[in-house]
């Protein structure tokens, strides 16, 4: 996970471990990008306002490189406007959950879902 705000971040670390996933989190898109090179993850909930680079340019890194754009990732973030969901999925988002429209518990929720429909591909 990679999310800036530190008691967000905390929070949604707490609750995907509870949920049985082992989760690494990091405050800074390139913080997250050295982390991807270096480990192998399953999934990557990606904030879009990061301090440094954001959300976008980061998913565009992840897909661009052939060791990791194969790894599905979800923004997590307060942004809704429709140019920037779209500009999301147009670079290969997975799936794009507004913060402030769910609670922590959905989006545990939408993180099974993509795992069951991975398991099922």
């Amino acid at each position: 996970m990679v999310e800036d705000e530190t008691p967000i971040r905390e929070l949604y670390k707490r609750e995907l471990d509870l949920a049985g996933f082992a989760t690494d989190a990091f405050a800074t898109g390139k913080d997250g990008l050295v982390a991807l090179k270096a480990a192998q993850y399953d999934l990557v909930l990606l904030d879009i306002m990061l301090p440094d680079i954001n959300g976008l340019e980061v998913l565009q890194t992840i897909k661009q490189d052939s060791a990791t754009q194969n790894i599905p990732v979800v923004f997590l973030t307060n942004l809704g406007q429709d140019d920037i969901i779209k500009k999301g999925f147009s670079l290969g988002a997975e799936g794009y959950l507004i913060k402030a429209a769910l609670t922590p518990d959905q989006i545990i929720q939408e993180v099974k879902s993509i795992f069951e429909g991975k398991q099922k591909s």
